[in-house]
């Protein structure tokens, strides 16, 4: 199975979208995407293949999720998304502790943010979420980043204890990835509940970092827009 996986992506290459993308993903030396190789496929085509290979033996999408090939790992990673959206609560949490025992090879943002929210998230919305505390602990972006867009699925749900609190922990990230992760999801709650959004705001603007304010209030009006800002 995994070899037809491969073949079946190989064959939807492109060598144009792969230069973007491999300059959008920062893959030059130094850049957090240092090495990725792009073969310059679409999401919605791998999203495809995933689903055609749903049923690819974990062991398997490990192996696929050490790959240097970028859309060989997002397409692993988004088998295991179908997988645990279609199985019984043994499934899940044996994807879910998969998916932890492999956070070092979930290692660019998008795929943080095409599973983190729909596994992990999906999963502890009604469990014990220690172990989000534990990842927005650690030095690694990649673990911050899972731990902050896992909460993506409470939000969704009207519930956001969680994110304000792990939005604390990462209030002061230096890097731009988390503060944008933390400012998105401070947004996506102001969607749903602005009171809450700016109550956390009111606390912290003055010392968290702009990127993740301008992020955050993405979606006020000009006026107040200024005001967080000045």
């Amino acid at each position: 199975m995994l070899p037809n996986l491969k073949k079946d992506l190989l064959r939807l290459k492109n060598k144009e979208k792969a230069k973007i993308l491999s300059r959008f993903f920062k893959t030059g030396p130094g850049g957090y995407g240092e090495g990725d190789i792009f073969l310059g496929i679409t999401v919605p085509d791998q999203r495809k293949i995933a689903i055609k290979y749903k049923d690819i033996a974990l062991d398997d999408a490990g192996r696929l999720m050490l790959d240097k090939i970028h859309e060989f790992r997002l397409t692993a990673i988004l088998t295991l998304v179908q997988k645990f959206q279609n199985g019984n609560e043994a499934i899940k949490k044996e994807i879910v502790n998969f998916y932890l025992k492999n956070t070092n090879k979930i290692n660019n943002w998008d795929l943080v943010d095409l599973s983190a929210d729909k596994i992990l998230g999906a999963y502890l919305i009604d469990k014990d979420k220690s172990i989000l505390y534990k990842l927005a602990n650690s030095e690694n972006i990649w673990k911050k980043r899972i731990a902050i867009i896992s909460t993506f699925y409470f939000i969704k749900n009207n519930k956001f204890e969680d994110v304000l609190k792990i939005s604390e922990i990462l209030l002061k990230d230096k890097h731009d990835l988390i503060q944008k992760a933390v400012g998105w999801m401070l947004r996506e709650i102001g969607k749903r509940n602005q009171e809450i959004e700016e109550d956390f705001l009111k606390k912290y603007y003055k010392e968290m970092p702009r990127t993740m304010l301008r992020y955050a209030i993405e979606i006020f009006d000009e006026k107040k827009k200024k005001q967080y800002m000045k």
